[in-house]
């Protein structure tokens, strides 16, 4: 079995001769095999079978042909080991049966046991490892999207009472922070461990946050955790979310090595703003892909013509995959993404000119 490392190459920002595509949600209700599975099961339900889990992990790797797989999992289940009750809710998300609201609520947080209460996802892991030809990317929600949920008892628009825990009790917040950060340093450590070969931090929510607010309340965490897991030989990814383009600029010291950008930053402005010490990853707009397949490829190959331009470019959705979206497109767009930049990192390494696609 010939293992492709096209992903990690590229993540380290070394020289590849196609630019790496994988595409979060990739193991997603789009899949007409994976939604016959949740009839069966819920995600919870296939997240605590090892076997099922590593099967749904692998199941666009064999169809899409990505580079990468990720996890199956769900950024909630760390928090099951804190002592958190909670259900994934058909239709609306994370819903918590006593949300964060006290101190109390803050001190009754255990320390996270990833050995002991989420060895299902370790040994999804370890199975993986040994099945995959690609790299495994595994995955934690970062604390403010985490703290998000925590507090507010469900997904929200508003993010009114998370907000004003961090407002209006600054100690407390740092508390809960200081807990979440702990938990995922734990997590993404023991997922390395069992045989991950990269990991992304999730942080989809943060956009909503001005920038001297990200500084001040989430950046110090989000700078710890990265700064901690420095010694794992792994590509290590940020995504802050959608809507996160001015937080680009405070990210440019942070020690991870693929910052993700969503589709209102150009692979280009977002390089700039990071200051281009990161490799980068995106950042097609999903919902491009309800378009006729010709006009997908345009998108992408626009795209493709700025992240060649500089070494560290990973093909990517802007957001996650809908359940709408076209496996055949994906596939198409995949095979695309492999052709179009084989041939335009040729015409880079050749001192010629990139020509987008007409």
């Amino acid at each position: 079995m010939t293992y492709n490392d096209r992903f990690i190459r590229a993540c380290f920002k070394q020289a590849v001769d196609q630019v790496p595509v994988w595409y979060m949600r990739q193991a997603g209700r789009y899949d007409p095999e994976y939604r016959k599975i949740k009839e069966k099961f819920t995600l919870l339900e296939i997240c605590k079978q090892p076997e099922l889990a590593a099967e749904v992990t692998m199941m666009p790797v064999r169809k899409l042909g990505v580079d990468a797989a990720i996890l199956y999992s769900d950024i909630m289940n760390p928090v099951a080991s804190l002592g958190i009750e909670f259900d994934i809710v058909k239709n609306i998300g994370p819903v918590i049966e006593h949300p964060i609201r006290s101190a109390a609520d803050i001190d009754r947080l255990k320390p996270i046991d990833v050995e002991g209460d989420l060895s299902h996802i370790l040994e999804t892991i370890r199975i993986l490892n040994r099945e995959l030809d690609v790299p495994l990317i595994t995955f934690a929600g970062a604390p403010f999207t985490i703290a998000s949920y925590l507090i507010e008892g469900r997904p929200s628009k508003s993010y009114i009472r998370t907000k004003s825990l961090m407002y209006g009790e600054p100690q407390l917040w740092h508390r809960l922070m200081d807990k979440l950060g702990d938990m995922v340093i734990a997590y993404l450590r023991a997922h390395v461990g069992s045989g991950g070969q990269a990991f992304q931090l999730f942080d989809s929510w943060v956009g909503t946050l001005a920038p001297k607010d990200f500084e001040q309340y989430v950046l110090p965490t989000v700078t710890r955790i990265f700064t901690e897991l420095q010694d794992l030989n792994v590509p290590k990814i940020y995504f802050p979310g959608v809507s996160s383009g001015e937080l680009l600029p405070l990210l440019g010291k942070l020690k991870a090595d693929v910052i993700g950008l969503d589709w209102r930053v150009s692979i280009a402005e977002g390089r700039k703003r990071l200051g281009g010490g990161h490799a980068v990853q995106g950042n097609l707009d999903p919902y491009v892909l309800t378009a006729p397949m010709e006009l997908i490829k345009r998108h992408a190959a626009a795209i493709i013509d700025e992240g060649v331009r500089e070494p560290g470019f990973v093909f990517n959705l802007g957001h996650g995959l809908f359940p709408e979206a076209s496996l055949d497109k994906l596939r198409e767009l995949t095979e695309f993404v492999h052709e179009y930049s084989a041939d335009a990192i040729g015409r880079t390494a050749q001192g010629g000119t990139v020509s987008r696609q007409s």
